[in-house]
């Protein structure tokens, strides 16, 4: 195939971008969209010129690092797939590709199509955990009876990878989903009860301090999200935090 591009390029998060046009031929229907990206990239540096920056890691739909805006849609035009496992069998001979990178406040644009997604891990970090009992006598986590219900929603909810398609999806550009499934991933389970307060407090608060904007029930961060992750979620952390708030 003969593909035209037209990706993003910025030099650096202080610079100003703008959209470059390439022209790529020789694709294969069986490449990964990464994999195009590499081509490309070959083709720019036997030329002299800057390669295109992306994220990328497992190649395998797992970390989350290849978090691309692609047609508009983030990870393209697949759904429940990551941009690595798009492949190119999903775009014709002639096609205008657009690529762009997340865009939202709080995900700075570093280089290109790379964008500083650690607001997630700040969020993550105040409160996305259980304090493990180090005692040297912890109780058998399987002695511990969970409704099986409750352990698969868990379970879903624990499949989030944080790759920031909801925000990109999302016209506020609101982390509420990721949020709400790494507080519902804790907060099903009865190990997740004694910081349950504490917890949902402490992200919902470091959400709003990183510049995430609200959910308005428009449902794009579902329907874009890699690992289908539900909007139940963002109602059980309303729930929660209310919960927590009366209680203090």
């Amino acid at each position: 195939m003969k593909l035209y591009l037209k990706i993003w390029r910025q030099k650096d998060a202080k610079s100003k971008g703008a959209m470059v046009d390439y022209t790529l031929d020789g694709v294969e229907e069986d490449m990964s969209f990464l994999e195009m990206l590499d081509i490309l990239n070959e083709d720019l540096i036997a030329k002299g010129e800057e390669p295109v920056e992306f994220d990328h890691d497992c190649r395998e739909g797992i970390c989350g690092t290849c978090s691309l805006m692609i047609n508009g849609r983030p990870h393209g035009p697949d759904s429940l797939i990551t941009a690595c496992q798009l492949h190119m069998r999903s775009f014709n001979d002639g096609d205008e590709i657009v690529i762009e990178p997340w865009r939202a406040k709080a995900f700075p644009v570093i280089k290109d199509l790379i964008t500083d997604r650690s607001a997630f891990d700040r969020i993550q970090q105040a409160g996305g955990y259980i304090s493990v009992n180090t005692s040297g006598r912890p109780v058998d986590a399987n002695a511990i009876p969970i409704e099986k219900e409750h352990a698969d929603d868990s379970f879903n909810a624990a499949t989030c990878i944080g790759c920031g398609a909801c925000v990109a999806a999302c016209k506020n550009a609101s982390a509420m989903l990721f949020t709400s499934a790494k507080v519902s991933q804790f907060a099903l389970l009865p190990q997740g009860q004694v910081e349950a307060a504490e917890r949902v407090q402490n992200m919902v608060r470091q959400m709003d301090l990183e510049g995430f904007g609200n959910c308005t029930n428009t449902g794009a961060c579902e329907v874009e999200c890699p690992k289908g992750i539900s909007l139940e979620n963002i109602a059980r952390m309303n729930r929660e935090y209310l919960s927590a708030t009366l209680k203090g």
